[in-house]
C-alpha cells in the first residue's frame, strides 16, 4: 500500500469529516445509560459512510446515482431528524413537568406512580438513537463531500480509490472512538447531559439548513 496514498486519504478524511466528531459525541451522549446505543451508533455511522463512498465510487466510474441538483435536498434528512428530536425532547420535558406538578385541587401524587413515571422518563431519555437515524444524518452531512471525493477518486484510479476506501473505513472507527471519548469525559459528559437534548436538535437543524442553503435547494 502506497504510503503517499494513505497519507492523502487520511488528510482528505480528516478535512471533510471534522464536524462529525461533535455530532457523534452528541449521539453518544444521548445514548448514555443504554449499553446497546454504542453498537447502534457505530453501525449507523458505517452504513451512512459506506453509502457516501459507494455513491462517490459510482459517480467517479461515470454512473452517477445522484444528480448534482439532488444533493442539496439531502439536507432535508437532518432537518427532519432535528425537528423530530426537538419535539421528542419537549414532549419528555412536558411529561416530567406534568408528573411532578400533579393536580393541585386533587389528592397528592401516588409515590409508586411517581417513581414509576420517573423511571419511565429516565428510560426514555437513555434510549439512544437508532442506527438508521445515525446513518441518515451521516449520509446527509457527507453529501457535500461527494464534490471532493468524486474528482479525487477519478484522478487516483481504481487502485487509489480502493486505498482511500480502506483508509476511510478504518478512520470511521477512529472517529467513533473520538466521539465516544469526548462524550464520556466528565466535564463534557455533564455539559452534554444537561444540554444535549438542546444541542443535538440544534446541530441537526443547522446541518440540514446549511446543506440546503449552500446547495441552493428550493432556490435559496
Amino acid at each position: 500500500m502506497n504510503p503517499g496514498a494513505v497519507g492523502q486519504a487520511i488528510g482528505l478524511f480528516a478535512v471533510t469529516n471534522i464536524d462529525d466528531i461533535l455530532v457523534l459525541a452528541l449521539f453518544f451522549a444521548r445514548g448514555a445509560g443504554d449499553r446497546r446505543a454504542v453498537p447502534r451508533i457505530v453501525a449507523g455511522q458505517y452504513v451512512g459512510f459506506v453509502g457516501i463512498v459507494a455513491v462517490a465510487v459510482a459517480a467517479a466510474s461515470g454512473a452517477a446515482l445522484l444528480p448534482e441538483s439532488a444533493i442539496a435536498y439531502l439536507g432535508l434528512l437532518p432537518l427532519a431528524l432535528g425537528l423530530r428530536a426537538a419535539r421528542r425532547s419537549l414532549a419528555e420535558r412536558g411529561g416530567r413537568a406534568a408528573a411532578t406538578t400533579g393536580d393541585p385541587a386533587g389528592p397528592g401524587p401516588d409515590p409508586d406512580d411517581e417513581a414509576g413515571s420517573e423511571e419511565q422518563d429516565r428510560d426514555a431519555s437513555r434510549r439512544g438513537p437508532a442506527a438508521l437515524e445515525v446513518a441518515a444524518v451521516t449520509f446527509a452531512n457527507g453529501g457535500d463531500n461527494l464534490g471532493v471525493y468524486v474528482p479525487v477518486f477519478t484522478a487516483v484510479g481504481a487502485g487509489g480509490t480502493a486505498v482511500h476506501a480502506v483508509v476511510f473505513l478504518v478512520l470511521v472507527a477512529v472517529w467513533c472512538a473520538a466521539g465516544w471519548f469526548l462524550a464520556t469525559r466528565p466535564p463534557v459528559a455533564r455539559a452534554l447531559s444537561r444540554w444535549g437534548h438542546v444541542l443535538l436538535p440544534l446541530a441537526l437543524v443547522a446541518i440540514g439548513l446549511t446543506i440546503l442553503v449552500e446547495g441552493g435547494a428550493f432556490g435559496l
